[in-house]
């Protein structure tokens, strides 16, 4: 087999084959690469660069229960509370348990996690019982993706190919006589070069990370646009638990800077909430101030900024040693000093920004899909980890857990293959070949960029209810009308028009789920239903193509 990192030449290959396909380079991909490498030959795409993706820029760390007065038990607990009834206990334990030695090899392998004595580091973040996050000062994610990427480079059998943007999923239908429909699952069509390839696999692992683009103001990178969430969606896979987007309580909001993070972890050092007025606020909102589970200290957030009408609130860190915040947050104080901000001296301002999703791509604890051949892993998949609320730090445990899961997994299933993919396969429905191609200008791709974007911070944020999301939902209608139902035909390599239909597609599943669950649970808040519902509401909401939503038990 020819190696697409060299061998790619749009004139002469129009489609290639590979046993395991990757889409996605955060600590998931990354980890899912690793663990097929052992067994099989490997190709790896990522949208831009291997560095860019959402684990790059994570700050906090990651949570394990390593330290001396902590337990799994300890940790399961945290995590199911935080996640407000709906987390899938099973799919818990195995994170909590599995993720020990998942970090225990990431250290051996050489990530430089800041230590204390002979144990790690470890400090506290919202809603943990234990001190039990380890990282890398406030840039944990990089030092995790420079480690597994570095591995991942040294690995021979692991055939990377950047800017690559991954368009539809290739499949095939099979209706056996007296059996039900299967779906499977061959690689993707994608776009490299401008021109678009067939990249066809034994088994495929989407592992391409969240969507906060969908939304004006986000911690997440400019790649994080959706779309492996509406590829699988436009596939016929399941997606469960999309009206549960996460909001990061602390962005930083100041003229000429970027929506950046400031960690959860300046809170877990003593870090303080204060409005224009000077007066801090947590307190009345939840019996852990500062430290409750990251949907209250926002919407504590959104509150406080109504009430004085203000923009924003601000983050005191100043009681600290200039030293320890230098040393403990050397992102944050570069960043700010950048800009203007010395934060041993200045308060930080701040407001909420989308952070991560907690629904997706339905999947069990193998991280299987509906679709045969298919798996999931990292914030794209949902295994019911998280619940309505995810704990924080979570996020990089589950990648390592989950992606070594499905790296195994898909290495297993495409052993079992006799055979390459067949010549004849469907690529998803993001165009046909009877739809002509609409001409559509990028001014008015940004445009329907910027409404997409307005209409979910409007009605479909931290605060919704059921007259603002019909509004958004008729909304985002008319959007994919004035764009076209169907704009794109597959042999288009337009990138700018299949990410914006990507944000439609899960702009549209994120409010119509919203809008089935008439209750507020975690990070699902409904104004016109302020209360939680364990009588009816103790379920999930599963959609699939273009089907209405479906209430499903847990």
């Amino acid at each position: 087999m020819e190696n697409p990192t060299s061998a790619v030449n749009p004139e002469r290959h129009s489609s290639w084959d590979t046993d395991v396909l990757i889409i996605g380079s955060g600590a998931a991909g990354l980890r899912a690469a690793l663990a097929a490498s052992e067994h099989t030959n490997v190709t790896l795409i990522t949208k831009t660069t291997l560095t860019e993706s959402n684990t790059h820029y994570a700050q906090g760390g990651i949570a394990v229960a390593m330290n001396l007065d902590d337990t799994i038990a300890l940790h399961i607990k945290d995590t199911c509370a935080a996640g407000v009834g709906l987390c899938d206990v099973k799919a818990v334990e195995m994170m909590v348990s599995e993720g020990i030695p998942r970090v225990a090899e990431l250290l051996d392998w050489g990530a430089n996690f800041d230590w204390e004595g002979t144990l790690p580091r470890f400090t506290q973040e919202a809603a943990h019982s234990r001190r039990r996050i380890v990282h890398k000062g406030d840039a944990t994610g990089r030092e995790t993706t420079d480690v597994l990427i570095q591995r991942v480079l040294n690995t021979e059998n692991i055939h990377v190919l950047q800017n690559t943007f991954a368009i539809d999923l290739l499949t095939d239908v099979e209706n056996p006589k007296g059996h039900e429909e299967t779906v499977t699952c061959y690689g993707v069509t994608a776009v490299v070069d401008e021109q678009v390839v067939y990249i066809r696999a034994r088994a495929t692992i989407l592992a391409t990370g969240g969507l906060g683009r969908l939304y004006p103001c986000t911690s997440n990178p400019k790649v994080a646009t959706g779309d492996g969430f509406a590829a699988a969606w436009r596939a016929g896979c399941e997606m469960v638990d999309m009206e549960f987007v996460q909001f990061h309580p602390t962005t930083l909001y100041l003229d000429g800077a970027p929506n950046f993070l400031i960690s959860e972890a300046v809170r877990g050092e003593g870090g303080k909430l204060v409005n224009i007025r000077g007066e801090r606020f947590m307190e009345k909102y939840h019996e852990k101030g500062e430290l409750a589970p990251r949907d209250v200290v926002s919407r504590a957030i959104q509150i406080e900024m109504e009430l004085t009408g203000f923009p924003c609130v601000y983050l005191d860190i100043t009681h600290e040693p200039a030293e320890f915040i230098l040393e403990r947050f050397p992102t944050i104080s570069d960043t700010t000093q950048h800009y203007g901000l010395d934060i041993s001296i200045d308060l930080i301002p701040v407001r909420p920004g989308a952070h991560f999703m907690m629904g997706g791509i339905r999947t069990n604890t193998n991280t299987e899909t509906n679709l045969k051949g298919l798996y999931a892993c990292g914030e794209v998949a949902c295994t019911g980890v998280h619940g309505a609320n995810r704990l924080a730090s979570n996020s990089l445990l589950e990648c390592l857990v989950y992606g070594a899961r499905a790296g195994t997994n898909a290495a297993t299933f495409a052993a079992l293959q006799l055979s390459h993919p067949p010549d004849m396969l469907s690529a998803g429905n993001i165009g046909t070949s009877q739809t002509p191609h609409i001409e559509v200008d990028l001014v008015t791709i940004e445009a329907i960029r910027d409404a997409i974007r307005e209409t979910l911070w409007e009605n479909v944020s931290i605060e919704r209810n059921g007259e603002g999301l019909e509004q958004t939902l008729a909304e985002l209608q008319d959007l994919t009308t004035d764009l076209g139902s169907v704009p794109a035909p597959p042999e288009s390599s337009d990138i700018a028009i299949i990410e914006t239909i990507n944000m439609l597609n899960v702009a549209l599943m994120i409010t119509e789920s919203a809008l089935t669950r008439t209750e507020s649970r975690g990070a699902h808040y409904r104004a016109d239903f302020p209360m939680s519902d364990d009588t009816d509401w103790h379920r999930r909401i599963l959609i699939k193509n273009d089907n209405p939503p479906e209430v499903i038990p847990l």
